[in-house]
């Protein structure tokens, strides 16, 4: 065969290896050594070799057999892989070599850094709530203010967004307190407000309800309509006073 077609082959040939345990080895506490054991477990399966010694193993490695012993007990005694029973076709059972527990671990890795990338948000998003507070309130919170907005976030539910979008009710409405917000807040949650557009939709339906003129009768003088008090401010879309 040509030289240059089977280099071509060679540099073709897609490689069998998982990325995730490769991105994430090292935050397994896994070495280089263990890697490659893993990955030439993984080979040999593929191959149809499910148990392989560890002179098999070290036959493809740099290191040799007794290091290669002291590697794959360790893995075994760290939980990296597992030993198990395996019938073949013709209902032999066999020895076989697990990766099964590796992919398990991975899996609680990636879930507990969503989980801490969650938490780190969460308290970002509380942070910059506080200090929206601060800024329209114009001093720095009192402890009994601070309590109230934890409560509002941890015992009554509501999201960031949310408690920030009634402080911004309060501010157009010219009723900033935090007894007003909590009114609101409140009125919210009974009518199944949870975000932003519900929000919208209800403090319209209540201002159509508010504001529409009583039917006149024909023996009454019609009433000159009065322009709303309620400040016509989409405060729910952004809008800057």
């Amino acid at each position: 065969m040509n030289q240059e077609i089977l280099l071509q082959q060679f540099m073709d040939e897609p490689v069998s290896i998982p990325s995730i345990l490769m991105t994430n080895y090292v935050k397994l506490n896994l070495n280089e050594e263990q890697l490659m054991l893993l990955l030439h477990i993984r080979l040999f399966a593929q191959e149809g070799n499910y148990f392989p010694t560890p002179d098999e193993l070290q036959q493809r490695m740099t290191i040799n057999s007794d290091r290669c012993t002291n590697q794959l007990k360790e893995l075994l005694k760290k939980g990296f892989i597992a030993i198990q029973e395996k019938q073949d076709d013709d209902g032999r059972l066999s020895e076989a070599f697990s990766l099964k527990p590796l992919f398990e671990k991975i899996i609680v890795l990636l879930t507990n850094e969503s989980l801490d990338n969650q938490r780190k948000e969460k308290q970002l998003e509380e942070g910059q709530l506080f200090r929206r507070f601060e800024e329209e309130f114009s001093r720095p919170l009192t402890p009994m203010e601070l309590e109230m907005i934890s409560m509002w976030l941890d015992d009554d539910g509501h999201a960031p967004m949310i408690i920030e979008a009634a402080l911004r009710e309060a501010v157009v409405s010219s009723k900033l307190s935090f007894r007003y917000i909590d009114r609101i807040l409140f009125d919210w949650k009974k009518n199944g407000v949870r975000t932003i557009e519900q929000a919208k939709a209800h403090g319209e339906k209540i201002r159509q309800h508010q504001y529409q003129p009583a039917p006149s009768t024909a023996t009454e003088k019609k009433p000159i309509q009065q322009k709303a008090r309620h400040p016509r401010y989409n405060w729910l879309q952004g809008e800057k006073r």
